[in-house]
C-alpha cells in the first residue's frame, strides 16, 4: 500500500531511507533498459525527473554552458544535497569530456540511477551516500556528442572536440607549457576549471573512451617526448595503487591487454600507465586537478569503441559498475582527515595548509575547517600551517589495518589546534648552508646551475643580459610553479653585487638560494613563502667589477663596472639629468624590473650597517629627509629588516671604525638624510614602477674575509625572510571589466591620502603595500567609470578587494554613458576576444611559439625577390595577389604583394596596413625580412587560428624593395658604405617625395589611394623607431599618437626598447625608450612617412632594424627573431584605435565625409562610409563633417589592450541657409513666392484687357511668326545635335589619327 505524499515528506525529515522509499511512488519513471543512447534533451528530461523524484539525495545544477548553449548539468548526491556542511569529502566523476567518447556518458548515467535506487536498499550504497559527498557530471561536452555518429569507433566523424573545435583535454593550464584559457572558446573548460577551484575535491575520476585503461599523473612531461618518458608526481605511488583499484575491478582493464583493433598488440601491466609514458599530453584536466585544484584524478579509458552500438552498453556497464563503486570508496577508506581549529575560541580556520614531510603537494581546509588527505598506509610527519598561527607538526603512526579491504575505514582523525603567533623563532630543524665562501663568476655560475638542476621544480635560472664583459647577469626564481606568473600572487626581487666590491650581499644571496631549496617542504614557514610567493634572486649585477675586487674593508676598487661607471648613479633621476651613458647592466636592470610585477624589492650594499630608503636625493642637493609619498610604508619594511638583526637594530653601525659615530635610529633611515644620491636604483624603481624598493647595507666591511661569511649568514637569515613576508602586507584583488570578466590591464590604483598610484598587471590584478589603517581606494581605467570603496588593512596578512569596473561606450554633449553596445556577432566578439589575448602578457609570444618558421636566411637580388613573390601567388593563391606599382630607373618592377582573403576585393570595412622595406638599397635587412614575414603569414594561414584570423581582417600589403636598382649596387658585409643608398639617378628616394623619381612616384600613387590605416617602413643603421616628421617642424598634430605606435613597435623589440642602440659612433646616447621623432635625429625634407602622412593620411613610423647597413648572412636569422614579435604586433595593433560608419538618418553610408580627429588629424570616410583611425590610449574627440549635414561630434576611450571602439555617426541636415535658421529661409522664401504669384496674376488681368482691344491688328502678324517659330525650331535641333556629336570627344589625336592625317 502506497503512503501519502504528505506522510512521506513529513517522514523524510526523521528517516532518509524512508523518504527515498516513498518519493520513489510519487514520480514515475520507465525502468533502465542499457540499450540506448541519451541525447541531450532526453538527458535532461532524466536527470531532472530523478532530481525531483530523489529530491533528499539528489540535487541538480548546471556549472555553466556550452558553446552551443547547453547546460554542464552536474548531479550531487548525498544526504541533504542542497547544504554544505563539514565531514564529508567532496568526490567527482566527469564523462564524455571528448565528444564522440559515449560510453563515459551512459555508464555515469547508469552510476547515479543505481546509486539513487539503491539508497536505503544496499548498505553499502547507503554508506557511501551518507558519507560522502558525490557530484557526478555525464556530459562536459554536450555540443560534440550531439554531432558525433553511433558506431564511429576511431573517432573518424566531428564530436571529438567542443563546438569552436577546441580539445578541451588539452585546454587546461599546463605546469609545462603556457596555456592561456579563452572563455569565449572553450566556455566548458572555463566552467570546470571554476567548479574545481571552488569545491575543495579529494578524489576525481576523468572518463573517457579509445582504449581501456586506467591513466594517472603526470600527463606530460617537460620535455615533452611524444611518448616513453614517465613523468613522475609527489604522489605516484598512491596514484598507482588508486589506478589499480579501477583496473582490478574492471574484468578487461585489469587483463592489461585490451586488444583494441587498432592498436592490438598494445599492453598495459596490470591495466594502468603513467599518462606521459604513455603519450604526452600538455593542457590535460587531471594534472590540473591535481597542481590547482588540490585533489588526485585518474583517466580512465573504458572501452576500445569511442562511440559503440548501443546495443553493448549493458557489457560496458556490467564491466565498470563494481570499478566505479570501489574507487569511490577510497575517498573514505585511506588517509587522514580532521579539523583545524583556532586554539582560543575553537573556530574553524579555513585555507590552513595540511603538508606531508617528504611528498610536495599540498591540501587546505575547506571553509569549515575540515581536511582530507589521502595517503598510503605508513609513518608520515604532517604540518599544517595557517597565516598568522603558530604551526604545527604530528606525526601519523604506522597503520596496520588491513589495506586491500574495501571497506575497512583507514581514516585516522585529528583535530588540531593552532595559537596565535608573531615572528616566532621555533626550535625545528632546518637545513642551513655549509658552504660558505668567495663564489668567483665560474663558481658562482656552476652554484646556480647545480641548484637549478636540483630543484627543478621549485627554481628556474634565467640571465636578464650581459655585462660589459659579456658576463650573464643570473637571476635564480623559486617558486612553486617557476616561470609562470601566478594569478593573484606577489612578485618580489633581491639584487647584491651593485658594486662589485661590496661582496657580502652576493654571497648571503646565495645562501638564501641554498636555505630556500633544501628547506622546501620541510619547513612551513620557507614551503609557504615559496608557495605564496614569485622570489627572484639577482647574486651579482656586477659581475665585471666582483673579478677585478679583492679582501678591502672600504677600497674602491671594482666598485665601478669595466666602463669605471657607478652603477648606483647611473639609472634615471627625477631631479638631476644623469650625463653618463646608460650602461648595459643598468639597461638590463630596468627592462627586467619593468618586465615583472614586482612588489617590493631589496638592493644589498656593504660599507655600513643600515636599510636606507627613498628618496635618495633632495631638489636642493643637501642632506635633509626627503619623505616619499609612500615614506609610512617604506618605514614598515625598514624596520621589518632591522628588527630581526639585532645589531643593526642597535643603531650604531660601525662602532669603533667610524670616525664620526654614526647612529641610526632602529637601524634605519631616509636616504637623502644620510646623503644625497643621484640616479640611485631605489629611486627609480619606485618612481617608475610598482615596486617599493629599499637599499641595505649588510656591514662595515665590504670585503671582508670569507671565514667571516657565517656570521653575516646568521645575523641576517631572519631578517631576509621576514623581509619576503612583507610583500603580503596591505591589499591586493583583480580590477575587473564587468562585461567580458577579463581582468582590466594598466588600470590604476589610487589612495585618497598617498600620491602615489599603482597599476595592475596584464591579467587585471594588483598589490598594493600600504600599513595597517583605513583607507579609501579608487580604481580606474581608460574607457571605464571608476569605482570606490573604503578598506581597513589589518596589522598581519593582506585585505583583498576586488574591483568590477563598467565602459563608458562613449561621452555625448559632455555626459558619459554606460557601455550599451548592442550584443555582438559571435564572430565579431571572438575576434575582439582574439585581440586582447594577443595584447596581453605572453599572447604574441604564444603566437610564435606555435608559429615555427625553418627558413635558410640569404640575401636575394631582385631576380630571386620577383620569384620569390610569384612563389607565394602561386602556392597561396586563394590569399596573396601580386601587383606592380611601376619601374625603377633601370626597368625593374616595383612589386606590392596583397595578402588578405580576398585579396583582389576591396573591402573597405577592413583596416589596410602597408609594411615597407628597401627605399634605401645598401639597407636590405627590411626586404629580407618582410620576404620571410610574408611567408610565414601564408605558410600558417589554415593552421594557426590567429594568424588565420588576422588575415581574414586585415590586408596587408608588403612593398619589399622600392629601390631595386640601388640594391643590386650595395655591397654585403659593409655596414657603413653608401653604395647604392640612391637610385642610378643619384637621388635619395627618402628625399624625392616632392620632385618623384619613378620609384617614387609608383609609392605616392599607392599612398595616395588613401585606404591605409597603418605604415611601418624598415631601414638600417641603427636600432631605435622614428616617427614623423623628418621635417624640422615645432609640433605635430597627432604626435602622442605616433609615438605611441612607435613604442608599441620598440616594447616587442628585445634590445630597441632599451633605448641604447649598442652601435659604434652613436652620437645619440641613449634614446628613451628606443623611440624618437625623426627630425631630432636626421632632419630632412620630402620623406615618405612625411607625404604618408600629410597626403595619405596614414601614420607612418620607420624602423632601423640594425646597426650595421648590410650585415652577414648569418646575422639575418637573429634579426628576424628580434623583430618577428613587433611585425606581429603592428598587425594587432591596426585592429585598434576608433572606427565605425558615416550615415544619414534613413541609413544611406556617407562617402567622404571628413573626420576630424581632436580637431586637427583627418581621415576621410571610405565607400560604405567606413573610418578607421588609430589613436593613443585615452580619450579622445571625434568630429564629423560633410556637405549639407549638421556637424557631429563625439568623445571615446581607447585601449591599449582592446579592439578599435567601433561608433556610429548619425547625420542630420545641415539646419543652417546662408547662416540663417532653415525655417527662417524656408518661411521667407514661401512669403516672397507668394507675393510674386500675386503680382503676376494683376500684371496678366491687366495685359488681358489691353489684349483683347488690339487683337484684330494683329492677327495676319501671327501667322507670319508662326513660320518663323517653325524654321528656328528647326534650326535649333541642327545645332543640338551637332553640338551633342562633340560632347564626349577628345580633343587630343590618337596615334592611328596622325597617321592616318600624314598620310593625306
Amino acid at each position: 500500500q502506497l503512503l501519502p505524499f504528505s506522510l512521506c515528506c513529513d517522514l523524510c525529515s526523521h528517516q532518509s531511507a524512508i523518504c527515498a522509499a516513498c518519493l520513489k511512488q510519487t514520480v514515475s519513471l520507465e525502468p533502465e533498459i542499457y540499450s540506448k543512447y541519451y541525447n541531450y534533451d532526453q538527458l535532461t528530461d532524466l536527470l531532472k525527473s530523478l532530481a525531483q523524484k530523489y529530491a533528499n539525495i539528489a540535487n541538480l545544477t548546471s556549472i555553466g554552458r556550452s558553446v552551443e548553449n547547453r547546460e554542464l548539468w552536474v548531479m550531487r548526491i548525498t544526504r541533504d544535497p542542497t547544504a554544505d556542511g563539514p565531514g564529508k569529502p567532496k568526490f567527482k566523476y566527469v564523462g564524455n569530456m571528448h565528444g564522440d567518447e559515449t560510453v563515459s556518458r551512459q555508464v555515469l548515467i547508469y552510476l547515479l540511477e543505481y546509486l539513487l535506487e539503491k539508497y536505503g536498499e544496499e548498505p553499502r550504497v547507503t554508506e557511501l551516500v551518507d558519507s560522502t559527498d558525490i557530484y557526478i557530471m555525464p556530459s562536459m561536452n554536450p555540443d560534440g556528442f550531439e554531432k558525433s555518429k553511433e558506431g564511429d569507433c576511431m573517432g573518424k566523424d566531428e564530436g571529438r572536440n567542443n563546438a569552436k573545435n577546441v580539445d578541451l583535454n588539452r585546454s587546461f593550464p599546463d605546469q609545462f607549457e603556457e596555456i592561456h584559457v579563452n572563455a569565449e572558446e572553450m566556455p566548458e573548460v572555463a566552467a570546470v576549471m571554476r567548479w574545481i577551484l571552488q569545491n575543495k575535491f579529494v578524489l576525481s575520476g576523468n572518463l573517457h573512451g579509445g582504449t581501456v585503461v586506467a591513466s594517472y599523473p603526470f600527463d606530460d612531461s617537460a620535455a615533452h617526448d611524444n611518448e616513453g618518458t614517465y613523468s613522475r608526481s609527489p604522489d605516484d605511488a598512491l596514484f598507482r595503487y588508486l589506478a589499480r583499484v579501477y583496473a582490478e575491478n574492471n574484468p578487461v582493464m585489469k587483463t592489461g591487454q585490451p586488444k583494441c583493433e587498432e592498436n592490438i598488440n598494445e599492453t598495459f601491466k596490470d591495466g594502468i600507465t603513467n599518462g606521459a609514458k604513455w603519450y604526452d599530453v600538455a593542457g590535460g584536466m587531471q594534472d590540473f586537478n591535481y597542481l590547482k585544484g588540490g585533489c588526485l584524478e585518474i583517466t580512465m579509458e573504458l572501452s576500445c569503441c569511442k562511440y559503440p552500438p548501443s546495443t553493448q552498453l549493458k557489457t560496458e556497464w556490467d564491466n565498470n559498475r563494481e570499478a566505479l563503486l570501489a574507487y569511490m570508496e577510497k575517498v573514505i577508506h585511506i588517509g587522514v582527515r580532521g579539523f583545524v581549529r583556532a586554539a582560543r575560541n575553537d573556530a574553524p580556520l579555513a585555507d590552513a595548509v595540511i603538508m606531508v614531510a617528504g611528498i610536495n603537494h599540498k591540501v587546505s581546509t575547506s571553509r569549515f575547517g575540515d581536511y582530507y588527505r589521502l595517503l598510503l598506509p605508513g609513518t608520515y610527519n604532517i604540518t599544517v600551517l595557517a597565516p598568522g598561527y603558530v604551526w604545527y607538526i604530528f606525526m601519523r603512526e604506522n597503520c596496520m589495518c588491513g589495506f586491500y579491504i574495501l571497506r575497512t575505514v583507514l581514516w585516522f582523525s585529528y583535530i588540531i589546534w593552532l595559537g596565535l603567533g608573531k615572528n616566532i623563532e621555533d626550535s625545528r630543524v632546518t637545513v642551513q648552508p655549509q658552504d660558505f665562501r668567495h663564489h668567483h663568476y665560474n663558481d658562482m655560475e656552476l652554484f646556480l646551475q647545480k641548484f637549478s638542476s636540483e630543484y627543478s621544480s621549485i627554481t628556474r635560472l634565467y640571465s636578464i643580459g650581459k655585462s660589459v664583459q659579456e658576463r650573464s647577469l643570473w637571476v635564480m626564481e623559486i617558486s612553486n610553479n617557476p616561470g609562470v606568473h601566478e594569478f593573484g600572487e606577489p612578485e618580489f626581487k633581491y639584487i647584491g653585487n651593485m658594486h662589485g666590491n661590496e661582496v657580502v650581499g652576493r654571497e648571503l644571496l646565495l645562501n638564501l638560494i641554498d636555505y630556500l631549496c633544501r628547506n622546501y617542504g620541510t619547513d612551513p614557514e620557507i614551503t609557504q613563502l615559496i608557495n605564496s610567493t614569485r622570489i627572484h634572486i639577482m647574486p651579482s649585477m656586477n659581475p665585471d667589477g666582483y673579478e677585478v675586487s679583492q679582501e678591502d674593508i672600504s677600497g674602491v676598487q671594482g666598485r665601478n663596472n669595466t666602463n669605471n661607471y657607478d652603477l648606483n648613479r647611473n639609472f634615471p633621476d627625477r631631479f638631476n639629468f644623469v650625463t653618463d651613458p646608460r650602461q648595459p647592466e643598468t639597461l638590463a636592470v630596468m627592462n627586467w624590473a619593468k618586465s615583472y610585477p614586482f612588489v617590493l624589492s631589496a638592493n644589498l650594499h656593504g660599507g655600513s650597517l643600515v636599510v636606507n630608503y627613498p628618496f635618495d636625493d633632495s631638489p636642493d642637493n643637501v642632506s635633509i629627509y626627503s619623505k616619499s609619498s609612500d615614506d609610512d610604508v617604506f618605514r614598515m619594511v625598514a624596520l621589518a629588516y632591522s628588527q630581526e638583526n639585532s645589531q643593526m637594530y642597535d643603531g650604531h653601525s660601525c662602532k669603533g671604525m667610524d670616525l664620526y659615530q654614526e647612529y641610526f635610529k632602529d637601524g634605519i633611515t631616509n636616504g637623502a638624510e644620510w646623503y644625497n644620491v643621484h640616479g640611485g636604483m631605489q629611486d627609480w624603481n619606485y618612481i617608475n614602477t610598482n615596486c617599493f624598493e629599499v637599499t641595505i647595507e649588510l656591514g662595515c666591511y665590504k670585503y671582508p674575509p670569507a671565514a667571516d661569511l657565517p656570521k653575516y649568514w646568521e645575523r641576517n637569515r631572519r631578517s631576509l625572510l621576514q623581509f619576503i613576508h612583507q610583500v603580503h602586507r596591505g591589499v591586493k584583488g583583480v580590477v575587473i571589466d564587468s562585461k567580458d570578466g577579463f581582468g582590466i590591464p594598466n588600470a590604476t590604483i589610487t589612495v585618497d591620502t598617498i600620491n602615489h598610484p599603482i597599476t595592475s598587471n596584464v591579467a587585471g590584478d594588483y598589490w598594493r603595500l600600504l600599513v595597517p589603517g583605513k583607507y579609501h581606494l579608487t580604481a580606474s581605467a581608460q574607457g571605464y567609470s571608476s569605482v570606490s570603496t573604503f578598506v581597513n588593512v589589518p596589522k598581519e596578512g593582506v585585505e583583498i578587494v576586488n574591483f568590477t569596473l563598467n565602459r563608458i561606450h562613449s561621452y555625448t554633449n559632455g555626459q558619459t554613458t554606460e557601455d550599451t553596445t548592442p550584443v555582438l556577432d559571435p564572430s565579431v566578439k571572438e575576434f575582439q576576444s582574439l585581440i586582447k589575448q594577443l595584447s596581453g602578457e605572453s599572447g604574441l609570444d604564444k603566437l610564435i611559439k606555435d608559429t615555427p618558421t625553418q627558413s635558410s636566411f640569404r640575401y636575394r637580388r631582385y631576380s630571386e625577390v620577383s620569384e620569390f613573390l610569384r612563389g607565394l601567388t602561386l602556392n597561396f593563391p586563394e590569399i596573396t595577389s601580386l601587383q606592380s606599382l611601376g619601374q625603377s630607373v633601370e626597368f625593374r618592377t616595383i612589386w606590392a604583394l596583397e595578402i588578405s582573403n580576398n585579396p583582389k576585393v576591396q573591402e573597405p570595412s577592413e583596416p589596410k596596413i602597408r609594411f615597407v622595406a628597401g627605399i634605401h638599397g645598401n639597407a636590405p635587412v627590411g626586404t629580407e625580412l618582410l620576404l620571410e614575414f610574408a611567408a610565414s603569414l601564408c605558410i600558417n594561414y589554415g593552421k594557426n587560428a590567429a594568424i588565420t584570423r588576422l588575415i581574414n581582417e586585415t590586408r596587408i600589403v608588403i612593398l619589399p624593395s622600392i629601390n631595386p636598382d640601388g640594391r643590386e649596387l650595395a655591397k654585403e658585409k659593409d655596414c657603413t658604405s653608401t653604395a647604392g643608398k640612391t637610385n642610378v639617378h643619384g637621388k635619395d628616394l627618402d628625399n624625392d617625395f616632392f620632385e618623384p623619381q619613378p620609384e617614387t612616384r609608383a609609392v605616392m600613387d599607392l599612398i595616395q589611394e588613401r585606404g591605409f590605416t597603418l605604415s611601418v617602413a624598415l631601414d638600417g643603421g641603427s636600432v631605435l623607431v622614428t616617427y614623423p616628421y623628418d621635417k624640422p617642424v615645432q609640433s605635430v598634430e597627432n604626435a602622442d599618437t605616433l609615438r605611441y605606435l612607435a613604442t608599441v613597435y620598440a616594447n616587442h623589440h628585445p634590445k630597441m626598447h632599451s633605448g641604447d642602440t649598442g652601435c659604434p659612433n652613436s652620437q645619440m646616447g641613449t634614446i628613451p625608450n628606443g623611440v624618437l621623432r625623426a627630425a631630432e635625429w636626421h632632419s630632412h625634407m620630402g620623406s615618405m612617412k612625411d607625404f604618408s602622412v600629410d597626403f595619405g593620411h596614414c601614420p607612418e613610423i620607420t624602423v632601423y632594424t640594425s646597426c650595421c647597413l648590410f650585415p652577414p648572412a648569418e646575422m639575418l636569422p637573429t634579426l628576424w627573431a628580434e623583430n618577428r614579435k613587433s611585425l606581429l604586433s603592428m598587425l594587432v595593433e591596426v585592429h585598434k584605435g576608433v572606427r565605425g560608419v558615416v550615415k544619414d538618418k534613413n541609413g544611406k553610408p556617407i562617402v567622404g565625409a571628413i573626420i576630424v580627429l581632436n580637431g586637427g588629424v583627418r581621415v576621410f570616410t571610405s565607400e560604405g562610409g567606413y573610418f578607421h583611425a588609430l589613436l593613443a590610449p585615452g580619450l579622445h574627440n571625434i568630429e564629423a563633417v560633410a556637405d549639407g549635414y549638421q556637424q557631429q561630434s563625439q568623445k571615446v576611450s581607447v585601449s591599449p589592450f582592446e579592439a578599435a571602439s567601433s561608433i556610429i555617426i548619425e547625420f542630420d541636415m545641415e539646419n543652417d541657409i546662408f547662416g540663417l535658421p532653415r525655417e527662417l529661409v524656408v518661411a521667407s522664401a514661401a512669403a516672397a513666392m507668394t507675393a510674386l504669384v500675386v503680382t503676376a496674376c494683376i500684371i496678366w488681368c491687366v495685359c488681358s484687357a489691353k489684349s483683347n482691344r488690339q487683337k484684330d491688328g494683329f492677327h495676319r502678324l501671327q501667322q507670319h511668326r508662326d513660320d518663323y517659330d517653325d524654321e528656328i525650331r528647326l534650326m535649333s535641333m541642327g545645332s543640338k545635335k551637332s553640338l551633342l556629336s562633340h560632347e564626349f570627344q577628345d580633343e587630343s589625336e590618337s596615334d592611328q589619327d596622325t597617321l592616318y592625317t600624314n598620310k593625306l
